[in-house]
């Protein structure tokens, strides 16, 4: 008896655009829920944005955005029009919103790692990984069905990006810290025959 031929996965690419330069991005802080605007260097490189996602045909059928000011300047800037999603918002880093990983080490005492070691509750309760990747998930199961239409856009953050392609590759959230995504730059998910991989990185 013949096996069964698997499902040939949808066409279209996942596109994940890091919001631009901020004030803490570019010190290196822990940026959750605080609204920050983008600088000056971080508006100009989210407009060379649209050029980067022309050079490579994508031409998103549907484009996500999180509802943080930093993320959805950068949508505009790069031409996009954008929904939003509050799923794609950045990791709630609780009492370390604010602060770079050295000043957190030099308090603890430790190499803390925020995807090891997680955060701890501060004016915001914090969020755990697995919490992080469960938001993903739930975006991930919205824009699925678009990508049968063609390549679908998320404008986000850092941490929650680089989470978000973990599960899409179907892997332990904690590989992110094994990913980078600086800011104003692309990465492209798609498929290798029915497996989800990942096209291209941090372009």
């Amino acid at each position: 008896m013949a096996s069964p031929t698997p499902a040939s996965p949808p066409a279209g690419r996942l596109v994940l655009l890091r919001h631009g330069e901020t004030e803490w991005s570019r010190d290196g802080r822990h940026t959750g829920s605080t609204d920050l605007p983008l600088t000056d260097e971080g508006r100009a490189r989210a407009t060379q944005a649209a050029a980067r996602l022309e050079e490579r045909g994508i031409r998103p059928v549907l484009t996500l955005t999180s509802d943080l000011r930093r993320a959805r300047d950068t949508a505009t800037l790069a031409g996009l029009e954008a929904s939003v999603d509050t799923d794609l918002r950045e990791w709630d880093y609780g009492a370390y919103e604010g602060r770079s990983t050295a000043q957190i080490r030099d308090e603890l005492g430790t190499d803390w790692d925020v995807f090891r070691d997680g955060v701890l509750p501060g004016a915001t309760p914090g969020e755990t990984v697995e919490e992080v990747a469960a938001r993903a998930s739930r975006v991930l199961a919205r824009v699925r069905p678009h990508l049968h239409d063609g390549d679908v856009v998320l404008v986000g953050h850092g941490h929650t990006s680089r989470i978000l392609a973990t599960v899409w590759l179907r892997t332990s959230p904690r590989l992110a810290a094994q990913l980078t995504l600086d800011a104003s730059r692309l990465a492209v998910l798609g498929h290798h025959r029915e497996d989800p991989c990942i096209i291209s990185w941090n372009c």
